[in-house]
């Protein structure tokens, strides 16, 4: 029976998923929910695994063409049959009840749609399982409804969706915060339903976590540039974070400025600097190994370095190519 719920049109993203699509298609499969109430959309963005064999197996609808994440997503969108629009990435799967948790919030005032909690999926590898307790912990400041939240785990109204004009093609990463943003303007809001859990496919190594937050350093400071008030942070994504990469580079600064030798003396202010960071790493690492009572989570402390590293890095590659383009 459909007992009144709404049909949903679930949409999935891949690249190179070999390893997590198959759990995470059978896990959208065997929702506790109307099979005649869902149709599952894999956009593949031209896979050189067996990602796409493997979808092949399941009865879905599978569309092959060279997109970026936002882009499939719209491409999904126009395709789509349903109302309602069910997000999930290729690396994620979903628990039995997922979608009936979500719907429940849907027609509350003024949501566009609605979000559930993350864990972890493979909790087997410390690096993966020490991302996940981060995760968990920013996650655990959302009230209620939120600004915005990761598409891993997400449920729109299409009408909503079509109204703020889709997503940002032009934003490989960090669409979700930009998308977030104009659905604010709009005066709408995501309801977030905690019970409601994906466990999502985490970095394995700190090389895959770099390359990942890399990017996100990119698009970040491209973000900024686009909506300045962004830079003050939000529940998930705080400006303690947002100041690391600043703080980073008064480290890099005030380092290379005391090569000259009548400024040696600001070699001090590196040194109070990087003791700082580290006591704030220390500190933050440490706090989220009693919290979850696993040792391995002071790994943090090297993930917090990668990040602010990473982040750094990405925001100069940004500053270069904006500069250029003025300059240009």
């Amino acid at each position: 029976m459909s007992d009144g719920l709404p049909k949903v049109s679930i949409i999935v993203s891949s690249m190179n998923n070999e390893e997590t699509i198959e759990e995470c298609l059978q896990a959208l499969l065997t929702q506790d929910y109307p099979q005649d109430h869902l149709e599952i959309i894999l956009v593949d963005g031209g896979s050189k695994d067996k990602t796409a064999q493997i979808a092949k197996k399941y009865p879905i609808k599978i569309y092959q063409t060279a997109l970026n994440c936002p882009a499939a997503y719209n491409y999904a969108q126009k395709i789509a049959r349903y109302p309602i629009l069910g997000f999930v990435d290729s690396d994620a799967k979903v628990e039995k009840n997922w979608l009936r948790k979500l719907v429940t919030r849907i027609d509350e005032t003024n949501v566009a749609g609605a979000s559930g909690a993350i864990d972890t999926w493979n909790t087997d590898n410390p690096w993966a399982r020490s991302i996940g307790y981060e995760l968990k912990t920013r996650y655990r400041r959302i009230g209620k409804y939120t600004k915005r939240i990761a598409t891993m785990n997400l449920l729109l109204k299409k009408s909503v969706l079509e109204e703020i004009g889709g997503w940002a093609e032009d934003m490989p990463s960090q669409y979700d915060t930009e998308f977030g943003y104009r659905l604010t303007l709009k005066g709408y809001k995501i309801a977030y339903e905690p019970s409601s859990i994906c466990y999502h496919f985490n970095r394995s190594t700190l090389q895959k976590f770099y390359q990942q937050q890399l990017q996100y350093g990119k698009n970040t400071l491209r973000l900024y540039f686009k909506y300045g008030n962004l830079a003050r942070g939000d529940e998930i994504t705080d400006a303690g974070m947002n100041i690391q990469p600043i703080w980073l580079l008064a480290i890099v600064s005030s380092f290379l400025l005391g090569i000259a030798p009548f400024l040696r003396s600001l070699w001090y202010l590196t040194g109070v600097l990087c003791l700082t960071l580290f006591a704030y790493y220390t500190y933050l690492a440490g706090k989220t190994a009693v919290e979850f009572k696993d040792k391995t989570a002071i790994r943090l402390i090297l993930l917090y370095y990668v990040r602010s590293v990473a982040w750094f890095n990405g925001a100069i590659i940004t500053t270069i190519t904006y500069l250029r383009g003025k300059l240009g």
